[in-house]
């Protein structure tokens, strides 16, 4: 049988992980916002499509990246502590 202090450290695990994965939402946010940047930016000046779209990738893979990290975190949290 569990005593209390390992029921206490079990959800104070969940509610780590849950903190951990609210980055996820931001991420999401900031691709849409790095996308309709880029459509918002080639509506202006159709000339510059290449250049600002290697930009709009580039963005979206810092973006990512922060998600994929937030993510290994709460895997961290639930998987390994």
């Amino acid at each position: 049988m569990k005593n209390e202090k390992s029921y206490m450290f079990e959800g104070a695990k969940l509610i780590g992980a849950g903190c951990a994965t609210i980055a996820l939402a931001g991420a999401g946010a900031g691709i849409g916002i790095v996308f309709g940047s880029l459509i918002n930016s080639v509506a202006r000046n159709p000339s510059l499509t290449k250049q600002l779209f290697g930009y709009a990738i580039l963005g979206f893979a810092l973006t990512e990246a922060i998600a994929l990290f937030a993510l290994m975190m709460a895997f961290l949290i639930l998987f390994v502590f």
